[in-house]
């Protein structure tokens, strides 16, 4: 049975270049075409492909905003960004808004079919270029995160809040404050977005269980 596809870029050569490629893959087959992210948003939901390659930055609507629209909506379609940036905040943005796959534009071409196939049986798909972005580890390691400050960084990571992290781990908000302050000061990050960066990188959190 084929993939069915879904592709959402702006930019008419481009793709003009990735139908011609994919129609050359025959487990897969491309249902639908858009250039802006309303478009794209509207087939999305009419045609329920099982994957949808969406570029970050369109008219109307970013790929990323199209993502979380997919999880909010419960729709059975997984989205695979496929873009020109590899910026850490453009990667996270769309893993947290539900991506499972994030390929740039200059990778070889056999690493976009490769993704879809694996994005479209339940896989995560990270390029070599991007995961070395997201996950590379430094040269030093941050002061040790407890077990129960790595609790509250998930969560809060997931988009939870104070009042949310307290109930469901039976502590005050008081000290789920207490407990992200003493984060930001190991990792030496200044709010949630750069503690997940560097928890990430140091691999205190892995990319799966953010995508839990």
């Amino acid at each position: 049975m084929s993939i069915e596809l879904i592709l959402a870029d702006d930019h008419p050569l481009t793709r003009a270049g990735l139908l011609a490629y994919l129609a050359k893959e025959q487990d897969m087959n491309v249902v639908g075409e858009y250039a802006d992210g309303e478009s794209a948003m509207a087939g999305i939901r009419e045609l329920k492909p099982r994957v949808a390659l969406l570029d970050i930055r369109m008219p109307g609507m970013d790929g990323v905003t199209i993502t979380r629209k997919i999880k909010e909506e419960g729709l059975p379609v997984t989205a695979l960004i496929l873009t020109s940036y590899d910026a850490q905040q453009y990667v996270l943005s769309s893993l947290r808004a539900g991506a499972r796959g994030y390929v740039l534009k200059s990778s070889p071409a056999d690493t976009l079919s490769r993704a879809i196939r694996i994005v479209a049986r339940g896989g995560l798909y990270l390029d070599s270029e991007v995961a070395n972005t997201v996950e590379e580890g430094e040269n030093m390691s941050p002061e040790p995160i407890s077990a129960r400050e790595r609790e509250v960084l998930l969560l809060a990571a997931k988009g939870q809040s104070g009042k949310e992290i307290a109930s469901k781990l039976f502590i005050s908000e008081r000290t789920v404050q207490t407990h992200l302050a003493s984060i930001y000061d190991k990792l030496g990050a200044r709010n949630k977005t750069e503690s997940m960066l560097l928890a990430l990188k140091f691999g205190v959190v892995m990319l799966e269980e953010l995508l839990d």
